[in-house]
């Protein structure tokens, strides 16, 4: 199954993710930066393939069974502006099972989220990731 990390600015939270999915029997780790920065801390983190930018999201979106992200990667201009209207409405569009992490810097407040640590959340997404999406 493939799991699409979608990240940018330094890409810490993305690699976090990745670090806890390293090593999950039957998952492929796509790791997609907006940025080279955040694609590169994926790739060192143990993403088996890494691409950068705008295409790279449209491209692999539609191809992964899973994509994992702050809640940012369906807002077109959030994270300062590196999430581009046509990243954002190719991760909304995709089929896959979104996984998002709740977070005030994308300036959303999602209702009833509690105020958890981001590592918390990093920390559930492995139990999200259980079976084939759409199973």
């Amino acid at each position: 199954m493939k799991v699409l990390v979608i990240d940018g600015m330094g890409g810490g939270i993305g690699r976090a993710v990745i670090e806890g999915l390293v090593g999950l029997e039957g998952v492929e780790i796509m790791a997609v930066g907006t940025n080279s920065a955040a694609t590169h801390a994926m790739l060192k983190a143990g993403a088996s393939t890494a691409a950068t930018g705008e295409n790279a999201v449209v491209f692999n979106a539609a191809r992964a069974d899973y994509i994992v992200g702050v809640i940012g990667i369906i807002a077109a201009n959030s994270m300062h502006g590196e999430v581009s209207p046509k990243m954002a409405e190719a991760v909304a569009s995709s089929p896959a099972q979104k996984i998002l992490i709740p977070i005030d810097k994308c300036s959303i407040t999602i209702i009833g989220a509690e105020n958890t640590p981001i590592q918390a959340y990093i920390n559930a997404i492995p139990g999200y990731i259980t079976s084939p999406a759409g199973s």
